[in-house]
């Protein structure tokens, strides 16, 4: 496992629901989360929303992954999309909290697009947690190369 800090900043507020995104009401979340079921992936023990997490100065690729799903139909609005899932240790206040890295493929995501150095995390409920908590992500080694942004 390797170490990365982080900072929690706010999202699009689209996986939850509270981006007030008309298409979406009750999230993103809550209508792709059967057809991850379906596949395999049961995230029913997850908070329905993402905590975001920003890496820099890291960027990173995708090496290996816990989960992939391959064009998920999931809205009327969009084209279907491409989902990566990760196994990741979030660590705060001496807490450990285990989750997964939800990340829609970039190459297939059609808007809400996100920064180069994000992670969005699927956890249980984090009380406390907010915008500008350091963090530290636990993740596998062989999951992700990472390199310093330069300016």
């Amino acid at each position: 496992m390797i170490s990365i800090t982080g900072k929690v900043i706010s999202g699009h507020g689209v996986a939850s629901g509270k981006g007030n995104d008309i298409r979406y009401p009750k999230g993103t979340l809550r209508l792709q989360m059967p057809f991850f079921k379906k596949r395999g992936l049961d995230l029913s023990a997850f908070f329905v929303g993402t905590i975001n997490i920003d890496i820099s100065p890291y960027q990173f690729s995708i090496k290996n992954y816990k989960y992939y799903f391959k064009e998920i139909n999931w809205s009327k609005y969009i084209p279907p999309e491409n989902f990566y899932f990760f196994e990741v240790q979030l660590i705060f206040k001496e807490s450990v909290f285990k989750g997964l890295i939800y990340m829609p493929d970039p190459k297939t995501k059609t808007d809400h697009h996100q920064i180069s150095n994000l992670f969005e995390l699927l956890m249980p409920k984090i009380e406390g947690i907010k915008q500008d908590e350091n963090i530290i992500l636990k993740l596998k080694e062989d999951d992700f190369n990472f390199m310093i942004k330069s300016p």
